[in-house]
């Protein structure tokens, strides 16, 4: 008897399904899920210059808004049924792109504001989230824990670094002004700093948790 397909269940599924009207409509306006992607990847871009410029709270609002549009392109692929390995392969990389960007605008953004020791961390962040998605694709190339299982093992996968990043964001604007650079202010220092210390700390233990997922696996595979 053939195996019954898994149907995915869960937030992140429920997430998916609602954004495929969305998703929808915008395939009537002649966007493919590859152009999505890339206007995806322009959206990180302004919210890094905003960053950059100190618009700190704008920059947070355009991240959190870039996260969400990330859903479409691959709504939009499933509900047309144009999903390909090619597609997968640009949105994967694109996403990537767009973290790092972001982190460099936050970054360059404390540089300016005369916190040069706080952009580093933004670079350590950038470094830990990097690694986490490393380890994914590493152990997905080797056959660990196919399709998208390895998503879902740790405590901060992408989503979750993004909410950091908009809270940090987010504070640092409301503590220097709507919309006004921080300047010298402990309280907003405090909310960027933190959330990229938080995201250093989170996403290197999601990494340690992804290695010894694979080490389980690979002792699974020895046995069998």
């Amino acid at each position: 008897m053939p195996a019954t397909p898994l149907v995915p269940t869960g937030p992140r599924a429920r997430v998916r399904q609602g954004v495929q009207p969305i998703a929808r409509g915008l395939g009537r306006l002649g966007l493919t899920p590859n152009a999505l992607t890339l206007i995806g990847f322009g959206i990180a871009v302004v919210a890094a210059w905003l960053a950059a410029e100190q618009a700190w709270l704008a920059a947070g609002i355009l991240v959190a808004f870039g996260a969400l549009f990330d859903l479409f392109d691959g709504a939009l692929a499933r509900a047309t049924g144009t999903a390909s390995k090619f597609g997968a392969f640009l949105d994967s990389t694109f996403d990537r792109a767009g973290e790092a960007v972001v982190y460099l605008g936050i970054a360059w953004g404390l540089n300016v504001a005369g916190f040069p020791d706080s952009g580093l961390f933004a670079m350590a962040a950038m470094a830990s989230a990097f690694m986490v998605s490393y380890v994914r694709a590493k152990s997905e190339s080797l056959g660990f824990t196919p399709g998208t299982g390895m998503a879902s093992v740790g405590l901060a996968p992408r989503e979750v670094r993004t909410v950091f990043v908009v809270i940090g964001l987010a504070g640092a604007g409301l503590a220097g002004g709507l919309g006004q650079p921080m300047w010298v202010n402990s309280t907003g220092l405090l909310a960027i700093g933190g959330s990229m210390s938080a995201i250093t700390l989170l996403a290197s233990f999601t990494t340690i948790q992804r290695i010894f997922h694979v080490y389980r696996e690979a002792k699974k595979q020895e046995q069998q």
